[in-house]
């Protein structure tokens, strides 16, 4: 429980509740107005303590198991591939791409400056500034083609979350993969009332809903914010999705392709190397 690279390790979790409580009187009146209160605005043990809550879950499950689920993504990343980590706070995942796949090109980008900032300093601590570089840019304003675009347990903190997925698939090259994850939640409250969802609710109040309040839209997902309401975003924002969901977490994966038909079989999609079959593929109208 104390090892910071084993998946069962949540001391970033108790850091991240620490954190939060200097700002519940303004998020309390910032519910009042409507205001929202944006992750930049919290305690520095919120920013760290995320870091350190999600890492242990990408050291073990990214290069691992999430990659290994979408099809034909590996070997594009192990020959060398342009690779774009949004929402990528202080780099945890942008770093860990970099140290498994050294011939891709990775890309992190953030909308908070003192993130990216964190970031380039550890990406200089963990020898890597010459195979990734960060940016200070939205998942609105990004700019580049890319071949992986990854959305890590951020996608439900966006105002716009539709608008960022217009604005990747704009931005995919042919071929191009949006991976999406997010923590796993039922699309009915009733089913979400257990210890876990529990947290993620709390959670949810206090940074992510906040967070999409401060931003234009306000779409306001939130932490549970369930299958059906993913799927509605990011197929109405235009492409076609393929998708199985796992157990413990939601992994989506979205193809920009140039053929008409999108078979069966085309993609597999799962949170671990035991993948399921994929259940269905839908097409979405092209915007381009």
């Amino acid at each position: 429980m104390t090892d910071e690279t084993s998946p069962a390790c949540v001391i970033g979790a108790f850091e991240i509740a620490v954190g939060s409580v200097y700002a519940t009187d303004t998020i309390a009146e910032r519910f009042r107005t409507g205001k929202g209160f944006s992750w930049g605005d919290h305690d520095a043990h919120v920013l760290g303590g995320c870091e350190r809550f999600f890492r242990p879950g990408y050291l073990n499950n990214l290069a691992n198991a999430w990659i290994l689920a979408l099809d034909g993504v590996e070997a594009k990343l192990r020959a060398g591939a342009h690779v774009a980590d949004v929402g990528c706070g202080h780099g945890a995942s942008t770093l860990l791409l970099a140290q498994e796949y050294p011939a891709s090109s990775i890309v992190g980008f953030d909308a908070h400056e003192g993130s990216i900032e964190a970031a380039r300093k550890r990406a200089a601590d963990a020898g890597l500034a010459d195979r990734v570089r960060f940016e200070v840019a939205s998942a609105a304003t990004f700019e580049g083609a890319f071949d992986l675009v990854c959305f890590f347990d951020c996608l439900h903190d966006m105002g716009d979350p539709a608008g960022a997925c217009a604005h990747t698939r704009d931005h995919l090259a042919p071929g191009g993969t949006l991976m999406l994850i997010e923590p796993f939640a039922n699309d009915d409250l009733s089913d979400n009332l257990n210890p876990v969802g529990a947290a993620y609710y709390g959670f949810s109040t206090l940074l992510c809903t906040p967070s999409s309040l401060s931003q234009d839209v306000g779409a306001a997902l939130g932490a549970q914010a369930g299958e059906s309401r993913l799927r509605e975003i990011v197929v109405g924002a235009g492409s076609r999705l393929s998708d199985g969901w796992p157990r413990r977490r939601s992994t989506s994966c979205w193809r920009r392709e140039h053929r008409e038909v999108c078979p069966d079989d085309q993609l597999q999609v799962g949170s671990d190397r035991r993948l399921r079959p994929l259940s269905r593929c839908l097409d979405g109208q092209d915007r381009r």
